[in-house]
Parts: structure tokens; C-alpha cells; sequence
């Protein structure tokens, strides 16, 4: 007895233009469904990358904060309120704000993220910002992040070179004196860190007492749920206490389920799914259908529709791995130029490669059980 891994490679490869279709419909499915899955990581991933590099604990935000290029502001008086809660060693304000930032060689405006720090307190777990924090003290100085998009101008390859680079944000005249590695994100194309002097001095409309969310490190041995727990019975309501990883949580639920581009890019998952099972189905149901008479002589035989499935599916399979295996390169091959060109996080971990795999593996076989329909009604005695 032939099995019925053989007999489906045997009937894919005869036909070998519709074998085609099949694999490019396939190889379609997988390569929309990766780059779909990769757009809406990066989103989530370049979402959270300034929150990851917080080095704190606990949080304080404003309860209707809702992402980070749209703060909400609270009092800076609830941070020192929280540095007298016991377990909590320090606290530091965050200042956040877009504004316009000049190109220094056309002289164009952009909106850039500005983040302000205290520049004595270690706030960001970020090398090349740490090192040389102290500089930030200085008036109207700068850190500018070398992953910003190139539509702010040639300013890392200035830096790089040794060359004194100025330019304007807002009303100030600043001085960009280092680079850091942070990257851009869907709603943010460029970032640059200040201290929190510089800051409102960038933005001389925004007050000194209030700040876009506070951050707070722990005593070492403290409890983290517990001092959570104290802190939010105790602060008055118009702040809310979080931990790092609810705050990140928070970035990503907001892109994931309350802005557009969230659900684009799991609909287009979806369609990846939907498109390749169409394409499947109609080639695995042309092939009964074209053997059907041999189908049927099978069953005379003694074959069972068990036996007779299991082609059908060993078909379905043999397309899924098949048709994945030079579409992931593919797929591949574009997160890189899309890495390059946009400067998002487009990385094709193992984990997500095998989500798709198996994604593709479900498609195909819930499309050759479909088309199984037409197998069961292969009788020998009709045919014959």
C-alpha cells in the first residue's frame, strides 16, 4: 500500500502550474500575515521602549493618561508626598512635551519628543546617557537620539564628526552635545533628552509644578505589591500608581484597542488567514475533483475514506510547509528594508516565526477539510 504522504506529493506534482498557484498562494498568505504580525510588534515594542528603559519600580501618572506623546499632567507634589511613604527611597520627575525642532541645515520645523530629566538622579537605563548625564546641567544642552528619523537632518553625522551642532526647539536656541540609541515609534519620529531646567525653558508654558508622570525607586527589600498597595490607598485620586510593567501594559493596551492602526494590522493577520485558505481550498478541491474516478477506484479497492483523508490533508500539509519556507525569507528579506527605511523595531523572532507556521499549518488543513466534502462523495458504483 502506497502511503498517503507519497500518493498526495505523486497528485500536487503533476499538475505542476496549479502546484505553482497553490505555493504563491500560500507563500502570499505567510508573507502578509509575517509582515503584519512584525508591523504590530514594532508598534507595541517601539510604543514601550522609552518605558523600558526606566529604572524605577513604581509609577505615578495622571488616571486618564492614555500614551505617552499625549501626557497628562499631575502635581510634582504627589512625588514627594510618595517619597514619605515608607519602602520608597527616591523619586524623580519626568517631563514630556512635543516641540518644534528647526533642521539645522534647511531650517525646517519637525515635531520632536522632548524628554526631561534631573540629570542628578539616575534616571534611564541608558549608557551613553548616564555617562555623561552631568553635561545636561549645562543651559540649553541636549542629548539627541541617532535613531531619529533623517527628516531632522544630518544631526548624528555632525555629532559623530566632532562638529558643534546647533539648532532651535521651540524659542530656545539648544546645543546638541551627545547621541543615544533609543529609536522612533508610530507616534514619536525623534527624541531628544534635556534636564528638566532645559525643559522649561523649552516649554516656558508649562509650570514647574506639575510634571507628566513621576518615577519611584524602591528601598532595597522593599515590597513592591505592598508599597503599591500603600501608596495608592494613600495619594489623593488625581494620580494613580503603577508598576513598571502595568505602565507598559497601559502604552500598549491603548495602541492595541484605542487608535485605528491597532486593529489594521490584526485584520490584515486575518485576511493573510482568509486569502490563503481561499486559494488552498479551490486547488485542493480542483485536485478531488480531477481524481475523482481514482478516488473511487480506491474506495473499490478496499481504501478507506480514513486513507483517503489523510491524502487530502497530507496535500494541505505538504503546501503549509512548502510554501512557508521561501516566503519567510522573503518575509525576512522585508523586515530588513523596512528596519532601514523607517527605523522600527522589524525583528523575525523564532516565536513569531512559528506562529506563523502553525497559523499556516491551520489554514491549509481547515481548507483541506473543507474541501474533503467533495471526497466523500467519491461512490464507486456512481462513477463506475
Amino acid at each position: 500500500m502506497i502511503s498517503a504522504a507519497r500518493l498526495a506529493w505523486l497528485q500536487l506534482r503533476r499538475q505542476k502550474i496549479r502546484l505553482a498557484v497553490a505555493l504563491a498562494g500560500v507563500g502570499f498568505a505567510v508573507v502578509l500575515m509575517t509582515m503584519q504580525l512584525g508591523f504590530r510588534d514594532a508598534l507595541f515594542a517601539s510604543a514601550v521602549g522609552l518605558h523600558q528603559r526606566l529604572d524605577g519600580e513604581l509609577f505615578l501618572i495622571h488616571p486618564h493618561h492614555s500614551f505617552l506623546a499625549l501626557p497628562r499632567a499631575i502635581p510634582r507634589s504627589r512625588l514627594y508626598q510618595a517619597l514619605a511613604f515608607p519602602g520608597v527611597e527616591a523619586v524623580s520627575p519626568i517631563y514630556t512635551g512635543l516641540g518644534p525642532f528647526k533642521h539645522p541645515v534647511t531650517g525646517e520645523s519637525r515635531s520632536i519628543f522632548v524628554l526631561g530629566i534631573d540629570p542628578a538622579a539616575h534616571v534611564l537605563a541608558m549608557p551613553a546617557v548616564d555617562a555623561h548625564r552631568d553635561e545636561l546641567r549645562y543651559p540649553d544642552v541636549v542629548f539627541y537620539d541617532e535613531q531619529s528619523r533623517p527628516e531632522f537632518g544630518p544631526v548624528a553625522e555632525l555629532v559623530r564628526a566632532g562638529e558643534k551642532v546647533e539648532t532651535e526647539i521651540g524659542p530656545r536656541r539648544v546645543e546638541v552635545r551627545r547621541l543615544f540609541p533609543l529609536g522612533t515609534s508610530f507616534g514619536i519620529d525623534g527624541t531628544v533628552i534635556t534636564s528638566d531646567l532645559n525643559f522649561l525653558r523649552i516649554f516656558p508654558q508649562h509650570t514647574a509644578g506639575t510634571i507628566t508622570f513621576g518615577l519611584i525607586r524602591l528601598a532595597p527589600g522593599a515590597d513592591l505589591r505592598a508599597v503599591h498597595d500603600g501608596l495608592a490607598a494613600w495619594l489623593p485620586r488625581d494620580v494613580q500608581v503603577m508598576t513598571k510593567a502595568e505602565f507598559v501594559a497601559r502604552e500598549i493596551h491603548h495602541w492595541a484597542t484605542a487608535t485605528p492602526i491597532g486593529f489594521v494590522f490584526t485584520f490584515g493577520v486575518i485576511m493573510g488567514i482568509t486569502v490563503g485558505s481561499i486559494i488552498v481550498y479551490q486547488i485542493l478541491f480542483a485536485d478531488i475533483s480531477d481524481h475523482l474516478a481514482e478516488y473511487a477506484t480506491l474506495k473499490a479497492m478496499g481504501y478507506t475514506n480514513r486513507y483517503l483523508a489523510g491524502v487530502v490533508l497530507a496535500e494541505a500539509l505538504i503546501l503549509a510547509v512548502v510554501g512557508f519556507l521561501p516566503a519567510l525569507g522573503v518575509a525576512a528579506w522585508l523586515y530588513r528594508v523596512t528596519a532601514s527605511a523607517t527605523n522600527l523595531p522589524m525583528r523575525l523572532a523564532p516565536d513569531r516565526a512559528a506562529l506563523v507556521l502553525a497559523l499556516t499549518v491551520l489554514m491549509c488543513c481547515v481548507s483541506g477539510l473543507l474541501a474533503m466534502r467533495k471526497l466523500r462523495g467519491a461512490d464507486p458504483a456512481e462513477v463506475f
